[in-house]
């Protein structure tokens, strides 16, 4: 009677129980997969340790070595197999596994034996199956060969020894250092919680993945009940993991159990359980992870909205942002306190750092609340200075913020409720850094605990947990266990006796720093002075400026503005709001308001409202060292018609005022320091040479002791400031004309110069330098005029600036025009008159003038014109050029 031919079943093989145990996933025709555990027949594995379940065994030597061999050859791998017999009233089946193609399949049982990691049961083999006797030879090979457990003097050396309990997790897992450590995965209890050995020390660890949460398997009574989908996360986990070389990530403690990421060869499990819909990311563990939580976050995303398994009915809330108005640039223009801000764009709105808080006030009932506060329940409450660590929060903002560009990123919009209007709730970032993290990180926020299922948050909320977990390990802030800084700060607003204790030690103060926190109108501004710990009110000085709309007194209507009032407080808000100026105070009203002068940066805050014709000169300002530059910004305004001189007529002058019939001599000693193309020039007095050499000397020392930071100082048109000049390498004041691609033309005011110099040269002045008045006057020759012909033109000014560049000249004051003293100047000892020897030798043109008092010198200079002329002497080598032959050609 012949033998049947063996059936050969397929299947992937799930887990590898021990040396000689399979389990194999198989699937049946028209069935759900089905699970067979295969025993290799005739053969004896040693036993793998088990956990104490009574009592706790230890491996039999070779036993990790042959489940090892199995795990690497076969797991996840289809293997074909036959079954020879099984068990009656067990699952277990006993056959042989082979891989490979039908031609040439490997015999795992045989491959076994050959390394010697298992024995041949010889009971039940019969002497005349050849494949079984082969099973004794391959043994005896292994014998002969000393392979596997035949090996002699190496047991003990083969025998794992296993901590299966951890006594301090917390201490295991600042060990490792969250560094990846290499290990195997034992056993899947759901789609979030796998059991490990960890390589090369055999702890066995029960890890739980950071960040997120799967369906589970819930205890109702004696009966385990799933979740909707936690079979599902099971299996997808399991058919991934189970008994596959990983690295895990040790992160942080849950009881006994650990937080952790697991690194399969093809990414991280984590992401693809969010990503297929099988998870959901938690807050409570989120903030452990050490990387990639950006990524996470992502994940669950994309399988909201492609509505994935658990994501099946999901619905988001809030407002949905439409991307286009999502994402903007602003300019920062106020910071409200320690989480709004008002910023500037295409328009001006108020916008709130997304999922934070700032500092709040103590209530009653709390132990930790502000005593001072507490006591005095009658006082008016200013949060900003009351609130500990508010005016911290603002202050970190204002320095780091105000008048900045940022990048603004709206998270979600919070509708209005509770009598609290609709915020609009976003991501602000400056140059690479997430504001809200860093106030958060410096403990001078706090993050809210937004509700699991809620997406109203922000896109970097992971983010803000973590700065928040490490201000509590710090202790900083409002985490720290110390007193909280408190500010007494004396408001002296509308104070008239307070106001005058004060009076004496800001006026001998000087220039006081002070940051605006409220701007009235144009001219009135209340202010905190740090170094007085006060608030004031102040009132700029030398000036009628228009008033905006206010509260009419004791309440009701409202007072409308002045005109032009609305567009001076805009003004002065855009120029000063929040932002360190410098104040002197001169005297104060019957109102206990502060008078003086307001100088944000170089600028005054009194010329520049007079300047774009928003406020009059005041005649208080006659006996101010401001009068004068006041007087020419309002003539320029009133040129201009700007504002509130736009219907500004000259006035006519119908006063014959007679003339002068004599020139007046004054004659003053200059050094020329540059000449024009247009023959004008720039010279230094000679008597205030000596002043100009000392505080040259003092800036460079100034600029040398505290050298200022490359890049850190950005010009502004018409700011006067410090620049390197590129012949000497030295440092001079100079005034900025114009700025575009990182460089800026500038004057250097006490020579005439200029030059286009990179960001990089330039610096700040220092206040001190900058009371002396800029050097280098401007003049022009009197009498004469240059020739229309370019190349005359640069004859002429090739001919001055030889005569004069460089020298010293006695010049006399002969008229002013358009804001330029035009003089006649004698060189040194010759005293030769400059423009007679320019215009004797053919040079220069006379230019015939009006005033009885030029008369002489006008005629002394057309004579030395009709002698060039005659001598036909460069302008005149062709003939009177004067005429331009106008009888000839009409």
């Amino acid at each position: 009677m012949t033998s049947q031919p063996p059936v050969f079943h397929c299947g992937i093989v799930k887990q590898i129980l021990s040396g000689d145990a399979v389990v194999i996933r198989g699937q049946p025709r028209g069935g759900p997969p089905k699970e067979r555990t295969i025993c290799l027949s005739n053969i004896t594995a040693p036993r793998l340790a088990r956990r104490a379940n009574p009592k706790e065994t230890k491996d039999e030597p070779y036993a990790w070595e042959a489940r090892e061999y199995l795990r690497k050859r076969l797991i996840g791998l289809e293997v074909t197999f036959t079954v020879e017999y099984t068990v009656p009233g067990t699952n277990r089946e006993y056959g042989c596994i082979y891989i490979g193609s039908d031609n040439s399949r490997e015999n795992m049982t045989e491959s076994l034996i050959s390394e010697g990691l298992v024995e041949v049961r010889r009971g039940g083999l019969k002497p005349s199956d050849e494949s079984q006797q082969k099973l004794i030879q391959l043994e005896e090979n292994a014998k002969s060969a000393g392979k596997g457990k035949w090996a002699t003097g190496t047991a003990n050396d083969h025998i794992r020894n296993i901590k299966w309990t951890c006594e301090n997790p917390r201490n295991f897992v600042e060990s490792h250092h969250y560094k990846p450590v290499e290990a195997v995965i034992e056993h899947v209890r759901d789609g979030c919680t796998v059991r490990a050995f960890l390589l090369p020390n055999f702890d066995y660890v029960t890890v739980m993945l950071s960040g997120i949460k799967a369906p589970m398997f819930k205890m109702e009574g004696v009966q385990q009940v799933a979740e909707e989908f936690a079979e599902e996360a099971k299996y997808f986990t399991e058919s991934r993991l189970l008994q596959r070389d990983v690295k895990i990530i040790l992160e942080g403690t849950s009881n006994q159990n650990f937080l952790g990421t697991v690194i399969h060869p093809r990414g991280n499990i984590t992401e693809f359980l969010l990503s297929e819909g099988f998870a959901r990311c938690v807050d409570w563990s989120m903030g452990v992870v050490t990387s990639g939580t950006e990524k996470y976050r992502a994940a669950e995303r994309k399988a909201k909205e492609n509505r994935l398994r658990i994501w099946k009915d999901y619905k988001p809330s809030g407002v949905v942002i439409d991307d286009k108005s999502k994402n903007f640039t602003a300019k920062v223009v106020e910071i409200v306190n320690g989480d709004a801000m008002i910023v500037k764009s295409s328009d001006t709105r108020k916008i709130f750092l997304a999922s934070i808080r700032p500092p709040r006030l103590q209530s009653e009932n709390n132990e930790n609340a502000t005593p001072n506060i507490m006591k005095d329940s009658n006082r008016r409450v200013r949060p900003l200075y009351d609130i500990p660590y508010m005016f911290e929060a603002r202050e970190f903002m204002r320095k780091k913020l105000v008048g900045k560009k940022v990048n603004v990123q709206i998270d979600y919009i919070q509708p209005a409720s509770g009598g609290f209007p609709e915020k609009t709730c976003c991501t602000v970032t400056s140059g690479n850094i997430n504001v809200a993290e860093a106030l958060v990180s410096k403990g001078l926020a706090t993050v809210i605990r937004h509700r699991q299922d809620d997406d109203q948050r922000s896109a970097h909320y992971d983010e803000l947990l973590s700065a928040e977990s490490r201000a509590q390990k710090k202790g900083l802030g409002v985490h720290s266990k110390k007193e909280p800084p408190i500010h007494r700060v004396a408001d002296l607003s509308g104070d008239f006796s307070k106001s005058k204790q004060f009076l004496p030690f800001l006026q001998r103060a000087g220039r006081s720093e002070a940051i605006v926190e409220f701007v009235a109108s144009g001219s009135r501004l209340r202010l905190f002075i740090p170094r007085e710990t006060c608030l004031i009110t102040f009132l700029i000085s030398g000036i009628d400026c228009p008033r905006a709309s206010r509260p009419a007194p004791g309440g009701g209507s409202t007072i409308p503005a002045e005109p032009y009032g609305e567009e001076a407080l805009q003004f002065t808000r855009e120029l000063c709001i929040q932002k360190g100026v410098e104040v002197e105070v001169e005297t104060i009203d019957k109102g206990g308001n502060f008078i003086g002068w307001l100088h944000i940066e170089t600028t005054n805050l009194s010329i520049a409202l007079v300047e774009e014709g928003l406020a009059k000169v005041h005649f208080t300002a006659e006996r101010s060292a401001c009068y004068k530059a006041l007087l020419e910004a309002e003539t320029k305004a009133k040129t201009a018609k700007l504002n509130i001189w736009s219907n500004y007529e000259e006035p006519k002058n119908d006063q014959v005022v007679e003339e002068p019939l004599e020139r007046k001599l004054n004659y003053c000693n200059v050094v020329v320091t540059e000449v024009m193309p247009d023959l004008k020039f720039y010279a230094q007095y000679v008597e205030s040479g000596p002043q100009l050499v000392e505080m040259m000397e003092q800036l460079r020392k100034e600029l040398e002791t505290n050298t200022p930071v490359v890049g850190a100082y950005t010009p502004k048109r018409g700011v006067i400031c410090a620049a390197k000049f590129s012949v000497d390498n030295q440092w001079y004041r100079a005034k900025v004309e114009k700025v575009s691609n990182n460089k800026a033309t500038v004057l250097y005011i006490d020579y005439g110069n200029r030059e286009e110099v990179p960001f990089s040269m330039l610096a700040a002045l220092p206040p001190v330098f900058q009371s002396l008045p800029a050097q280098a006057t401007l003049f022009g020759l009197a009498c004469v005029k240059c020739p229309d012909d370019e190349d005359a033109k640069r004859d002429a000014y090739e001919a001055l600036n030889h005569d004069i560049f460089g020298k010293q000249l006695v010049v006399n004051l002969e008229y002013k025009a358009n804001g330029v003293d035009f003089v006649t100047g004698q060189l040194g000892e010759s005293r030769d008159d400059v423009a007679f020897s320019l215009i004797s030798d053919g040079i220069l043109l006379v230019e015939t003038r009006k005033e009885k008092r030029l008369s002489k010198l006008v005629a002394s200079y057309m004579n030395a014109q009709e002698k060039a002329k005659s001598a036909r002497q460069n302008l005149w080598r062709y003939g009177d050029i004067t005429e331009d032959d106008a009888r000839e050609f009409g």
